[in-house]
């Protein structure tokens, strides 16, 4: 390790990897034990204080090193997962302790010291899964977002990292995802935060076990093909006095200035205009790459990195743009094969374009526009959905512009906005029925897929950190269907290349129909390199036993999903029969052909068209 070099990056605000000298490290410097290393440039004084030294203010002060800011002191006969803090001196003589930035383990709250813990002793057996990864433009992605501490209990306590690896694991991979996306596994002091305000940047949290049984669990999922993505929250921080907040006394993580400290999650804003507060969250996100072979990052409130306040009348924060596209830039030129992903809900442009022509450069953008027009139009009395009908066709209007992820979250299964099938309109029947046309047509649309945990089995009540999913409703036969067919949705759309393999390229999407408002009827086709695919919505009541469709093709088209399948509790009027596409009375040199097909009330359903003879598709 060159400690010159790492700390003249430091301070440049181009550091990638901090952590190999700041925090706590074990080391051989005349016996074994650990090396603490500190960033406190306002400091008067600084000592180790831990359960070793019985918390002795006095017996390891650290020296000031000749590298600017930095503390450091070498502590004979430390051993792991020993408990620890720093004593700081600030420059008007008062003191506090406070837990390392740096920390790769922490107390369970409300215990705030860190832990002792060497990352190098952690084994992998995951060489051909990193070898063979990539960021998945053209391969399908389905991620299951979780929240570690609400998706099983053993008894009164949540599932451990090693239960999950024995459990979310097979769950997953048995239903047809191809990611986990946790929420925050980061330390953070406040359950009700779910992660989202953050203590420790590198100190995965200690509520489900220990660092090494968080990366047998990730290696685990890559023994079995499943990815791993983790959420980062780099606008803001908890205030919690043993945290960043006036860590040396003054503001050091934070905006000097109030009114740009203070968030509106009542937490403190990282100052990224800072080059050391860059390098360090650039730092932490390296290191859940590098220590736990993470797959992608999902950024948090973009919209709040991009403008001040994550307000567009006070204009973007320069600062904040130049860090975000410094971590996409450095995060990919170390990991080429990591996602990066924004949770942005601006119409800021370029999110997913290159660094290099002036964009942000994010893998993936959360088109959370489409998810907000689609809740909404499915919420509505079909009787007036003749009036929405641009809501469910305007995604493909700007489709093109970023690289788009459709989300459906655990932000759309709280604080009272209902979970995604209680906003369905009408009855019991009638929500499943079109929650069920809802999910077809989501892995239809272009784009990557995600779900929050419990969308699965259609569960009404909210997310409540506290609660496990309500499994009790697979007992129920719409809600046992209904995770049978979310399962189906799945590996359908990992077995067919049209759904995804022109995800990002315009050849591989065309509207059959966008503009049957009276019928409320929208159909349209996925392409790929050997392969076709007619998706048709009927979004009312109102059933259609025979019903012309234009396609593109002459030959059979075999349809291989109906939401009204009586498999999934429908009322059963499905096409079971491959269906011979004839020529179309009217001349149209796009879509010459017609199939005629049964169309149920509130049924999506998927047609894969069959060469009759060698040719390929045409997209």
């Amino acid at each position: 390790m060159d400690r010159t070099r790492i700390i003249e990056d430091f301070h440049e605000g181009h550091c990638c990897n901090a952590y190999e000298m700041f925090g706590a490290h074990f080391s051989f410097e005349g016996g074994e034990g650990v090396r603490f290393t500190v960033y406190a440039p306002h400091a008067r004084s600084v000592s180790v204080i831990g359960g070793f030294n019985h918390w002795d203010n006095n017996a390891n002060p650290m020296q000031r090193t000749e590298y600017d800011g930095v503390w450091s002191v070498f502590i004979k006969g430390v051993q792991e997962w020993e408990t620890y803090k720093y004593h700081i001196e600030d420059k008007k003589g008062s003191f506090l302790d406070k837990a390392d930035p740096y920390a790769f383990y922490s107390e369970t709250r409300p215990q705030t010291a860190s832990k002792v813990y060497n990352p190098h002793d952690i084994h992998w057996t995951d060489r051909k899964w990193m070898e063979q990864r990539t960021r998945c433009y053209d391969k399908p992605v389905s991620i299951y977002e979780v929240y570690a501490g609400g998706w099983k209990h053993n008894g009164e306590y949540p599932y451990t990292y090693g239960m999950m690896e024995e459990n979310l694991l097979p769950y997953v991979k048995e239903h047809g995802f191809t990611h986990i996306e946790m929420m925050p596994l980061n330390e953070y002091p406040f359950d009700g935060s779910w992660g989202y305000q953050a203590s420790g940047y590198f100190s995965v949290t200690s509520r489900y076990g220990n660092p090494t049984e968080f990366a047998s669990f990730v290696n685990a999922c890559h023994r079995e093909g499943i990815g791993v993505i983790m959420d980062m929250v780099p606008v803001h921080f908890v205030k919690d006095a043993f945290g960043l907040r006036y860590f040396d006394g003054e503001p050091l993580y934070e905006y000097t200035k109030k009114e740009d400290a203070e968030s509106q999650w009542g937490t403190m804003n990282f100052d990224l205009w800072n080059e050391e507060v860059r390098s360090f969250l650039i730092s932490a996100a390296m290191f859940w790459c590098d220590v736990y072979h993470i797959d992608g990052i999902r950024i948090d409130a973009v919209s709040n990195l991009i403008y001040w306040g994550g307000n567009k009348n006070r204009g973007t924060n320069e600062g904040s743009l130049n860090f975000i596209k410094r971590l996409n830039w450095y995060i990919h030129r170390e990991y080429p094969s990591v996602m990066m992903i924004a949770e942005d809900s601006s119409d800021f442009p370029k999110v997913t374009a290159s660094t290099l022509d002036g964009g942000l450069g994010f893998d993936y953008k959360w088109d959370l526009g489409w998810m907000n027009d689609t809740l909404k139009y499915y919420e509505k009395d079909p009787i007036y959905r003749y009036y929405e009908h641009s809501k469910l066709t305007f995604s493909m209007a700007y489709y093109y512009s970023d690289r788009f992820l459709m989300p459906l979250s655990h932000d759309e299964n709280v604080h009272g906005k209902k979970t995604v099938i209680d906003r369905m309109w009408g009855s019991y029947e009638q929500k499943f029925s079109q929650v069920r046309n809802l999910y077809a047509y989501m892995f239809a649309h272009p784009g990557k897929k995600l779900n929050f945990m419990g969308n699965e089995i259609a569960s009404f009540r909210e997310f409540d950190e506290k609660k496990e999913l309500d499994w009790f409703l697979l007992k129920y036969p719409m809600h046992d269907s209904f995770l049978r067919f979310f399962s189906d949705l799945n590996h359908l759309y990992q077995k067919h290349s049209a759904l995804y393999e022109r995800d990002y390229a315009a050849h591989g999407f065309r509207w059959v129909d966008a503009d049957n408002a009276k019928q409320s009827v929208y159909s349209f086709l996925r392409f790929s390199d050997d392969e076709t695919l007619l998706c048709i919505m009927n979004n009312t009541g109102t059933d259609y036993p025979v019903y012309d469709i234009p396609v593109n093709k002459a030959g059979r088209w075999e349809e291989i999903l109906n939401t009204e399948d009586g498999i999934y509790s429908g009322c059963g009027m499905i096409n079971k029969d491959p269906l011979k596409a004839v020529r179309r009375q009217v001349k149209d040199d796009v879509l010459p052909y017609q199939i005629t097909i049964h169309l149920a009330p509130f049924a999506c359903a998927w047609f894969c068209y069959k060469e009759t003879e060698k040719s390929h598709p045409q997209g």
